[in-house]
């Protein structure tokens, strides 16, 4: 990834349509390796004020988790049907597999991260933030740390500045560089890795 590390703050997010229409997304970030190719991965935030079947993705790996409302349930065409309940549900899933969002109970947001998988590797988790987390970014890795709860500030020479809930930082670095980041909440914590064969 080239650029710089920054944070991105909720009221920067893009609102956009569905690729099929039928819905809302709030797009965090786009990773493109070129200004006029497709992302190689993205993030989102997903609005779900309906049921609806979801946009299909060929080429595509991604995780979904709930952020807000009282649950959202995948139902696969195939016939698999996963439910996303509070707090923090999640599911990671083929982008070709044709499904339906249905809401539980009232309208949902959920965390939508996408990414193309013969060009990178991705990998979601949730951890709480009690005091200081190191992050490392180097060529061919990045991080994306987006705080749910709290607030947060990066510390040091190569910090992007502090968080609020809601807002997203990317870390990226053209030679290894250390991140502090200290505070209190909760984090969705994305790693990208893309393989030496496909960096530029």
């Amino acid at each position: 990834m080239t650029g710089r590390s920054r944070v991105i703050s909720a009221n920067e997010y893009r609102r956009e349509h569905w690729r099929n229409g039928l819905g809302w997304t709030r797009e965090i970030h786009a990773q493109r390796a070129a200004p006029d190719a497709d992302w190689d991965w993205r993030l989102s935030i997903a609005e779900i004020e309906r049921d609806a079947p979801f946009s299909a993705f060929p080429g595509v790996d991604r995780e979904l988790v709930l952020l807000r409302g009282n649950g959202l349930r995948l139902r696969f065409e195939d016939g698999e049907c996963r439910l996303l309940e509070p707090p923090h549900g999640r599911m990671r899933f083929a982008g070709e597999r044709s499904l339906v969002g249905e809401l539980v109970d009232g309208p949902t947001h959920d965390f939508n991260l996408m990414w193309r998988r013969d060009a990178v590797a991705a990998e979601l988790l949730y951890r709480p933030l009690v005091g200081p987390m190191v992050f490392f970014a180097e060529p061919g890795t990045t991080w994306a740390l987006h705080l749910l709860a709290g607030q947060a500030r990066f510390d040091g020479a190569a910090s992007p500045g502090g968080m609020q809930a809601g807002d997203t930082a990317l870390l990226v670095a053209p030679e290894r560089t250390r991140y502090l980041l200290d505070g209190g909440g909760e984090l969705l914590v994305i790693r990208i890795d893309r393989p030496a064969s496909a960096r530029t």
